[in-house]
């Protein structure tokens, strides 16, 4: 209620109410200022309200005194019960606990005010769930109640927990939740055979690896601590089986390690243990977490196929052998107990197969055609043995033929060598190393032999060095090659191989002279290089060809115009040609110089006038005979001038005179002796003309054409 001092109950004064919930929760009597609530409080909604209130002249509408604040409070009352806002919990704890093992804390929340008596104070009780499980009341902590709870015995229990106000007194409000508790397996059972033999039935014809039975141990327990290992124990059957572990069913799975013959062996016994893997220290004193039980395995017999001897065979035949040679046999037999005769016969898969025949009865394997070691060195194929009793019953066994090989390919150069010599070579440099090969397969200990073929021994610029190691150098004979005499050299090469019958091959090595610096390094190999010089420009070259073409323009009209005047003057001269005689002041060119002197010159005028030509020879460029015997009578020359004389006479348009050349000796009395090989008395192979070398640049051209006949017979491969 409200009340003004200056309110003298005339009607006069005005209250006002504002703030928190006014005219919504509260309202205000403008007469009296009694103040009353419209609806119903909560204090949990909303605990207190914030007020204004004010007098206001009812005339005027001004304020009589100042706006005055003040609060309302909600008073609590025990409405509310207590809630578990978390519930229903889930919660877990091992078997096997001891009595006051911690399992799980719960809370409920009282939304009345905790300030305010005891309608917030909460208690917490069991009404389901004793005695396996007790709640301290105040903190609401669930312990074990019970020692040794075993989860093979009951593993899920529902407890209902009750939360309630007041202190638990009468008259209290109250609230519940669920917990579900779940017993953890702990490893606290050992695995147990639930029979102590366990009888298999085993077919002989098992596969090796192949599972023949299963075993079971039981556990009672979950997860890893359920998972179990088998062994066998040492002694019947530990060399014969296997035991491993399935990870789905936890049996033991019994395999076998070596094959199975009923007639060696008919029951086999051992015994298996089971154990656990992972094991709980906490259970020792239970006992051993292991069990033992026998197996008994009875081996059935059974029908099987042949057995080969050999797991495989391999066999060896020369190439070309005639057809229907044996080269070997394989053997298959029945080792049942009524034994059946074997038939054999080749796998057909391929064309291959087709080369060699088998007997069906003896298992002899024979040549069908030739063989060709170099078209198949090796035959790969199956052999089938069945029985004749039952021919479903057959087994296999691989075969390996191979073809030894007959010498019939000579040895060749294993490839085609691009040889080069340098023109500065020495005698006795190696200038490639060769190797061959053979089509034919080379046995151990086969080697090839190199040499020069007989036609290329009388002439060796070049020679073979056979190293013995299946390889050989070309080496040089000659002290220095000439590219302008020569740029190929074609040398013989004769191969042979130690097989027999001896083949052999002779091979062209094709040698090319390359201009090289004094070391060794090729410069160039082109026969155009021989006239290049060495480090000149192209403007260069282009300057000399010009200057070279002009003096060969110059030297041209120089020799028409003295040709044209010598004509003149022979035409006009009215003297017979015969007595005028020509001096010539120098020196003849020797042997085989032509072009000394102007052989037109004694020609018959009428007969150039004619131009008819006489059938002068011009003799071609003079090559050093290799053997010639002493001319002691000059019988050659003598035989030529005879020739030359009777072509002149039935000539009808020589000249009407004989025309004699005179050839004479040069070389009388010098120290050099004569140069000229008509008056040599001994052979060219006896003479040695390593001596040119020396007298300077002007014989080198001697010296090349003569050192390259020299040789040295013993020296050559």
């Amino acid at each position: 209620k409200l009340h003004s001092d200056l309110d003298k109950g005339v009607g006069t004064v005005k209250y006002t109410l504002s703030g928190d919930g006014a005219g919504t929760v509260f309202t205000i009597d403008e007469t009296t200022g009694d103040i009353h609530a419209i609806r119903s409080l909560d204090r949990e909604e909303k605990p207190f309200y914030t007020l204004r209130a004010q007098a206001v002249d009812v005339d005027t509408k001004k304020p009589l005194e100042p706006e005055s604040e003040f609060i309302i409070k909600v008073q609590d009352i025990n409405d509310n019960e207590p809630k578990f806002l978390d519930g229903p919990y889930v919660a877990s704890v091992p078997e096997m606990s001891p009595v006051g093992a911690y399992v799980l804390q719960v809370k409920a929340t009282d939304a009345d005010d905790p300030t305010y008596g005891n309608s917030a104070r909460v208690v917490y009780s069991i009404l389901q769930g004793q005695p396996y499980f007790s709640i301290d009341p105040k903190t609401g902590v669930i312990r074990t109640a019970l020692p040794n709870m075993d989860r093979e015995v009951k593993e899920q229990y529902q407890v209902l927990i009750q939360a309630k106000d007041m202190g638990g007194q009468l008259g209290g409000l109250a609230g519940t939740t669920t917990v579900n508790i779940t017993l953890t397996d702990v490893n606290d059972n050992p695995p147990r055979f639930p029979k102590s033999i366990f009888h298999l039935k085993v077919p002989e014809s098992s596969h090796v690896g192949s599972p023949i039975g299963r075993i079971r141990a039981v556990d009672p327990d979950f997860g890893k601590n359920a998972e179990i290992e088998y062994n066998i124990v040492p002694g019947d059957g530990g060399n014969l089986f296997d035991i491993t572990t399935d990870e789905n069913t936890q049996e033991g799975v019994i395999k076998l390690k070596k094959p199975l013959d009923f007639e060696t062996k008919k029951a086999y016994t051992f015994k298996v243990e089971a154990s656990n893997l992972h094991l709980d220290h906490r259970f020792h004193s239970v006992g051993p977490f292991k069990d033992t039980a026998t197996v008994k395995i009875n081996v059935l017999d059974m029908d099987e196929p042949p057995v080969f001897s050999k797991p495989m065979y391999t066999m060896e035949v020369y190439e070309d052998t005639p057809v229907g040679t044996i080269i070997g046999a394989v053997t298959a037999q029945d080792l049942d107990a009524g034994s059946s005769s074997v038939r054999y016969f080749i796998d057909w898969k391929n064309d291959v197969d087709s080369s060699f025949t088998i007997d069906a009865t003896e298992g002899t394997i024979a040549t069908n055609e030739l063989l060709d070691r170099e078209s198949t060195s090796q035959y790969n194929f199956s052999i089938i043995a069945s029985k004749v009793s039952n021919p479903l019953l057959a087994s296999k066994v691989n075969v390996i033929i191979n073809v030894l090989d007959v010498n019939e390919f000579p040895p060749e150069i294993s490839v085609p060598y691009e040889t080069t010599v340098c023109e500065n070579a020495k005698p006795g440099q190696v200038i490639q190393t060769i190797t061959a090969t053979d089509k034919d397969l080379s046995p151990a200990g086969q080697r090839f032999s190199f040499k020069l073929s007989s036609e290329a021994s009388n002439k060796p610029n070049f020679t073979v060095h056979d190293y013995g190691n299946n390889t050989a150098g070309i080496e040089t004979r000659r002290n220095g090659y000439s590219r302008r005499q020569k740029e190929l050299y074609f040398v013989p090469i004769v191969i042979e191989d130690s097989s027999y019958p001896v083949q052999s091959s002779t091979n062209t090595l094709t040698i090319r002279v390359c201009r090289c610096d004094p070391d060794g390094t090729i410069q160039s190999c082109n026969v155009e290089a021989i006239f290049l010089p060495v480090g000149l420009s192209t403007g260069a070259l282009v300057a000399i060809l010009l200057c070279i073409v002009i003096l060969l323009v110059i030297v041209v009209l120089y020799v028409a115009l003295r040709r044209q005047k010598k004509k003149d003057t022979l035409m006009t001269s009215k003297e017979d040609i015969r007595d005028n005689v020509i001096h010539y002041d120098d020196e003849g060119g020797g042997e085989e110089d032509t072009q000394a002197f102007d052989i037109g010159a004694l020609r018959n005028p009428k007969v150039i006038e004619d131009n008819k030509t006489r059938r002068d020879i011009k003799p071609d460029t003079l090559r050093f005979p290799r053997h010639r015997p002493p001319a002691e009578d000059n019988t050659d020359i003598r035989d030529f001038i005879s020739q030359r004389l009777k072509e002149n006479d039935v000539d009808p348009s020589a000249p009407p005179y004989d025309s004699l050349a005179t050839y004479a000796y040069e070389g009388n009395g010098s120290v050099a002796e004569s140069l000229s090989s008509i008056d040599s008395l001994a052979t060219e192979a006896d003479q040695d003309y390593d001596y040119l070398s020396d007298w300077g640049p002007r014989f080198k051209i001697l010296a090349d054409m003569f050192g390259e006949e020299s040789y040295d017979p013993d020296k050559v491969t």
